[in-house]
């Protein structure tokens, strides 16, 4: 333990040259303190060198429990464990950093952090949800080609192993499920939770939906796209809970994945928007993110309009 917090010590202290510094907007999410995990310390098994998170802003939705009891806890683990320094507004955090990590737990204020950051010109991650609305989605995209910045929003599932191993040529279709909590807050209600299964299913179907129909009933939502190709893809959410899985269908068989043998954790996210901040070349194009977007308004549209198809294209 001793050597480990020395090895800490020293990366802290002397900052490689070829480092990116990283700031994080939003400390109200478990992902704050893992990413640094990962980024900041050497002696992490799973450590991606290139860049280090240097400065957060905590941020915060005083109106969510999920945020407000989190917000400070890991503003002092990041500070504490990891040496960032907590500043008071994201104009000071801009001068401080390279790139910016957008991390609030909450998509409501992710448009209005959006616009501040985008001021400094710095490339952008914002984690899943990229905002709440599809509106809001739209204006950051408008806001960023704007100012001339490079984003780019995802889950962790869609770098994960579990579906990469599921990505075949020739897909006929595929399904993916997983946990579908929903929030009061959040009117798009997939953007909460079920975002995570919307971008498995994209991950694997790309673009090109163009008619949607959600069912749902108390424990679960079930949406079904029907794609340009004739392809159908379909998610599933499940309340409270539920393991992440997908299933493919080829020309030949079924093949699925659920469970740990699914999810991998962070790294492969992390090592993707390492590569972004060094290239400036998103891993997932812009019109996929904003065709989920489309896709999770017209599930809810369908709902309104109990479980009618709704055209997105």
């Amino acid at each position: 333990m001793a050597y480990s917090r020395f090895v800490l010590f020293l990366a802290l202290a002397l900052p490689c040259a070829a480092q990116i510094k990283l700031g994080i907007v939003g400390t109200d999410t478990s992902h704050a303190p893992a990413f640094a995990s990962v980024l900041n310390d050497p002696s992490n098994p799973n450590h991606i060198p290139g860049a280090r998170i240097v400065a957060a802003y905590k941020g915060g939705s005083a109106d969510l429990e999920s945020s407000a009891s989190r917000v400070d806890k890991y503003a002092e683990e990041l500070k504490t464990k990891y040496g960032v320094e907590i500043v008071p507004d994201i104009a000071t955090l801009l001068t401080k950093v390279d790139a910016v990590l957008l991390e609030s737990v909450d998509g409501r204020p992710h448009l209005a952090q959006f616009r501040e950051i985008a001021k400094g010109g710095k490339p952008v991650f914002i984690d899943k949800p990229l905002s709440s609305t599809l509106k809001d989605a739209l204006e950051i995209a408008r806001v960023a080609k704007q100012n001339n910045v490079k984003w780019f929003s995802a889950s962790s599932l869609r770098f994960g192993e579990g579906v990469a191993s599921l990505k075949q040529p020739g897909l006929k279709g595929a399904i993916a499920w997983g946990p579908g909590p929903t929030e009061e807050h959040h009117e798009l209600e997939l953007t909460w939770y079920g975002i995570h299964t919307v971008e498995v299913l994209y991950t694997l179907m790309g673009t090109g939906c163009k008619q949607v129909t959600m069912t749902s009933s108390p424990d679960s939502d079930v949406v079904t796209g029907l794609w340009i190709d004739g392809r159908l893809g379909t998610i599933r959410v499940n309340r409270p809970y539920s393991d992440f899985g997908a299933a493919v269908v080829t020309p030949k068989t079924i093949i699925s994945k659920t469970g740990k043998e699914f999810y991998s954790g962070y790294v492969g996210l992390l090592k993707e928007i390492v590569k972004f901040f060094q290239t400036g070349v998103s891993p997932i194009p812009e019109t996929e993110t904003l065709e989920m977007f489309e896709f999770m308004e017209a599930a809810r549209q369908s709902k309104l309009k109990g479980g009618a198809p709704v055209a997105i294209r």
